[in-house]
């Protein structure tokens, strides 16, 4: 690896102002939230898709590792960091163009800096009736960024990758890669046709290290005539199973109006709506049941909550509101619709309420109206304030959320579970007595893939300036992981500290993606280590 030579040819082609030293980089990309730690050789910002080539070329000659990121807001995941030491940051946050829109169809092609945030206010510009694929993660994540994870959301394109109709890609070799579609000058038809023609490639470029994406299409949902969330509670712990069942009859019989379901516990609920009680801590360093009990019965939260929302014409949203009561009883509870209009309303009625109100019901009114936004296509940061709970409220800096700047601590651990009764009862049993052994909050979402499936998200909360409390949620992380592998659940995604424990085993999967990497990237310059 010649790092010196490769610094000057890039300083060279982009400008030296454009490429960061060690000390520098490590600076502005070192922070992360999971306290993963790694040693960075430098930094390069591209400032168009064209110079993306001339870096990966010049990292190829000299043998240099580069690790390419959007926006770099991978929160839990790694933020900004490599898989590996000694990679150089090649950041794409500065390739924010919309580069084209249709809006007949809705596809959208976009760079790797465009963020939830962007696309909305280009969308709101124009007055086009599209939802923006929003997630929990917030505004200034990368669009691109997370369809590459595969991540979902809850909006009627919950499977944000399933939504992509087309890749571009720079190689290892400077090549740049579209489908065979595309390169027949078929651009349109390539952008309106996911699978394109002969093996199908661009899944080959998420979850991994082939090559580095410069340019995405889209699909977006249309905005329906109606959104209507819908919130209920199960007060009893027992019935979960007997409620998964009822869920998944709601997903299955309510294709594209169902846009997905969430079940949470009563502690992850507690997590968005009350400061944490640090003062009334059990021995165990945790909320004791009895108070998370007493909590729940002051703010109307029961054992789970649910959370769903539906999509289409008014007439459609009506009947499904019907059927969907029937379908959920006898254990849904307080079962309510709420619409965006309703959900304002209500947050600034919140607001004028007198003191003691206000401080017991205006948090939940906000929290309302910023989830009814974001399953309406509202990029937010109604999920974000999570990362601060446990202690790094007095950190916060002004302006948007940044859990990594702020010094938040949170690592997550993202599962599949089989929406069945037996198995979502067994793994909430699991997360429960792994995370209690580790002392940690056992904070469980899960929300609905399709009606087979479940993705559950268990945020690792902890004290990131104490080496201790660092060291006890990663353990907890691994712990968790051989626990899911052990009864089968395993996760959809991972952050950068686990890939060694994902790809550990020789499957021929893993054998295959090696042999493909060492055929598009043979001196292992893009992105070592990452799912592979």
């Amino acid at each position: 690896m010649n790092l010196a030579a490769a610094i000057s040819d890039w300083r060279a082609a982009l400008g030296a102002e454009r490429v960061l030293e060690e000390t520098a980089a490590q600076e502005t990309y070192g922070r992360c939230t999971s306290g993963a730690r790694r040693r960075l050789a430098g930094a390069v910002r591209a400032r168009a898709a064209d110079d993306v080539a001339k870096v990966v070329s010049i990292a190829a000659r000299h043998g240099v590792p580069i690790y390419p990121i959007s926006t770099g807001h991978n929160w839990g995941y790694g933020t900004s960091l490599p898989a590996r030491d000694d990679c150089v940051v090649l950041d794409l946050a500065a390739l924010d163009r919309i580069v084209a829109f249709d809006s007949g169809t809705g596809i959208v092609t976009v760079e790797p800096g465009v963020t939830q945030q962007q696309l909305a206010d280009f969308l709101d510009a124009g007055d086009h009736p599209f939802l923006v694929p929003v997630s929990g993660a917030g505004p200034s994540c990368s669009i691109l960024g997370n369809a590459l994870e595969r991540g979902y959301g809850i909006t009627p394109h919950a499977d944000h990758f399933g939504a992509v109709t087309a890749i571009e890609a720079v190689l290892a070799d400077g090549r740049v890669y579209r489908s065979a579609l595309a390169e027949a000058d078929g651009t349109d038809v390539d952008d309106a046709f996911k699978w394109g023609i002969g093996p199908y490639l661009d899944g080959l470029f998420t979850q991994s290290a082939m090559g580095v994406v410069t340019r995405m299409s889209i699909a977006l949902a249309r905005r329906p005539d109606a959104v209507r969330a819908f919130f209920f509670g199960l007060p009893d712990a027992a019935d979960l199973g007997h409620l998964v069942e009822r869920v998944r009859e709601v997903i299955a019989r309510y294709p594209g109006v169902v846009g997905g379901v969430n079940l949470m516990n009563a502690r992850r609920v507690l997590s968005m709506s009350i400061p944490y009680p640090r003062d009334r801590l059990g021995a165990d360093g945790l909320i004791p049941d009895a108070l998370i009990d007493e909590l729940g019965r002051a703010n109307q939260v029961m054992a789970w909550t649910g959370f769903g929302t539906l999509y289409g014409s008014r007439g459609v949203v009506r009947a499904a509101q019907r059927e969907i009561r029937a379908v959920l009883r006898p254990y849904a509870k307080r079962l309510v619709y709420i619409s965006p209009f309703s959900a304002r309303w209500l947050a600034r009625l919140g607001r004028l309420l007198p003191g003691f109100l206000k401080a017991r019901v205006g948090r939940s009114l906000e929290v309302l109206e910023t989830s009814v936004e974001l399953v309406a296509g509202r990029p937010n940061e109604t999920a974000m304030p999570l990362c601060y709970w446990i202690g790094n409220q007095a950190a916060r800096a002004p302006g948007p959320l940044d859990p990594a700047r702020d010094g938040c601590g949170v690592a997550w651990y993202a599962p599949l579970i089989p929406m069945r009764a037996e198995r979502v009862q067994a793994y909430v049993a699991m997360v429960d007595e792994v995370m209690r052994e580790h002392g940690l909050e056992p904070l469980i979402t899960l929300t609905s893939l399709s009606e087979r499936c479940f993705d559950s998200t268990i945020p690792l909360l902890f004290d990131l300036d104490d080496a201790a409390s660092t060291a006890n949620a990663q353990a907890c992380r691994r712990a968790l992981l051989e626990a899911g592998r052990a009864q089968g659940f395993l996760p959809y995604r991972v952050g950068i500290d686990t890939m060694d424990w994902l790809v550990r085993d020789d499957a021929t999967c893993w054998q295959m993606v090696r042999d493909i990497k060492q055929t598009l990237d043979p001196g292992n310059i893009i992105a070592p280590g990452r799912y592979a």
